[in-house]
This record gives C-alpha cells, sequence and structure tokens, in this order.
C-alpha cells in the first residue's frame, strides 16, 4: 500500500504541474496576442503622425527603443521581486 500511495501522490504531483506550467503558457499566448495588437495600433499611429518616409523610420526606432527599456525595467523588477519571495519563504 504504501508504494501505491507513493505512486498517487507523484501522481497528483505531475498533474499540478502540468496545470501550472499550461496555465502559464496560455496567459504568456494571451499576453502575445495583446503585445501584437498594441503593436499594430502603436505603428498606425506612427505612420499617421509619420508619414512613410525619413522621419517615419526614426519614429519606429525611437519607439522600439523605448519599448525595450521599459521591457527591460519591468524584467528587473520582476526578477528582484520574485528574488525577494524567495529569500522570505526561507
Amino acid at each position: 500500500m504504501e508504494l501505491r500511495d507513493k505512486l498517487l501522490s507523484e501522481s497528483k504531483e505531475l498533474g499540478n504541474a502540468v496545470k501550472t506550467k499550461t496555465l502559464g503558457y496560455i496567459l504568456a499566448a494571451l499576453g502575445l496576442v495583446s503585445g501584437l495588437a498594441w503593436n499594430e495600433a502603436i505603428k498606425a499611429i506612427i505612420e499617421r503622425f509619420f508619414p512613410l518616409n525619413v522621419n517615419g523610420v526614426w519614429a519606429k526606432l525611437v519607439y522600439a527603443v523605448i519599448i525595450t527599456l521599459v521591457a527591460v525595467f519591468i524584467s528587473v523588477y520582476l526578477l528582484k521581486l520574485e528574488k525577494r519571495s524567495d529569500e522570505v519563504k526561507k
């Protein structure tokens, strides 16, 4: 009976891990779709205010740099939060 209980327990843990990972992947996919929608909206705004010419290219470059910096700052902040959370758990 002990082996059966151990297998059942490990099976439940594996099932929970699969559910957690699947949920994470679904949320990441929804985030990607949302990000792509915002990308299209911002590109349309840039094209409206900076018609296709040299200024339009610079506007898109500035947009890419700003978005990259925002993503880096958010990533660093979230990693620090996770690290603090792990330290509190210990």
